[in-house]
């Protein structure tokens, strides 16, 4: 199983919490999902509104771990203020470091990303930091004290899949002691088994539930998905070739 930052999770499957028909919903998928984790955006929810403290109850009745987010941050400043924020609500070091640098695919930007996340570790918070598969960057952020990365399957909520598989394999193969996430795009359960395969930790998604016709059974689907990838990793699997080589001997065979 995961661990992050010292603490090992029970589930390799990371849910968000936005966007969900209503918060019986919610918890039920959370429920059939067992997810380990809970990610939580900040803007989204204020701890000191009547809706923020029922919010904050339904997650805490969850009994999952809480991974505060920055999500909506385009700006260095506007980021380590909500990283702040999110300490003081859920008294928490983790956050998942969110610092969009493009409007329309929503990627972040490197160079915010990095500059926000030395100064958030230098302040003690234990950093998720979403990011691309862009191996340069990475590197980086793991310099400045990320022992997490996030890099995204696809855009926020397209979910496209795994768009890059030559560079998220290659960030597995460049970081074998850090812990890898992919976070964001993935739409189908079987997306999620193909990233566990390519031996990553987990996968965090939330449109692909939340916005599925029954969000429960989706998660479920998820929850068995991540399961089934990390048995597939586990057993060491049989490597592509590009000649068919038959499964039945030949040998005592009849030759007429």
């Amino acid at each position: 199983m995961p661990t992050f930052y010292g603490k090992e999770i029970a589930s390799r499957l990371m849910l968000g919490t936005a966007q969900y028909p209503s918060p019986a919903i919610l918890a039920d998928a959370f429920r059939r999902s067992d997810a380990g984790i809970a990610t939580v955006s900040v803007r989204r929810e204020a701890g000191g509104e009547k809706a923020g403290q029922d919010f904050w109850a339904l997650i805490q009745d969850l009994g999952v771990a809480v991974l505060p987010n920055t999500a909506g941050c385009h700006s260095v400043r506007e980021a380590i203020t909500t990283a702040q924020m999110a300490r003081e609500l859920f008294d928490t070091n983790w956050i998942k470091l969110e610092v969009i640098g493009h409007a329309d695919t929503l990627q972040p930007d490197p160079f915010g990303l990095v500059e926000a996340a030395a100064q958030l570790t230098d302040d003690g918070f234990e950093v998720f930091p979403y990011c691309t598969e862009d191996l340069v960057l990475c590197e980086r952020l793991v310099q400045v004290g990320c022992k997490v990365l996030m890099p995204w399957g696809a855009p926020i909520g397209t979910g496209l899949g795994l768009n890059n598989i030559y560079g998220l394999r290659s960030l597995r193969a460049h970081f074998p002691e850090i812990s890898l996430v992919v976070d964001a795009g993935l739409g189908l359960p079987s997306q999620a088994a193909h990233a566990i395969e390519l031996g990553y930790d987990a996968v965090l998604l939330n449109t692909a539930v939340a916005k599925a016709g029954d969000p429960a059974a989706m998660a479920e689907g998820f929850a068995r998905a991540v399961e089934a990838g990390a048995l597939a990793a586990e057993a060491d699997p049989m490597e592509p070739r590009d000649m068919a080589a038959p499964s039945t001997p030949v040998l005592g065979k009849a030759f007429l």
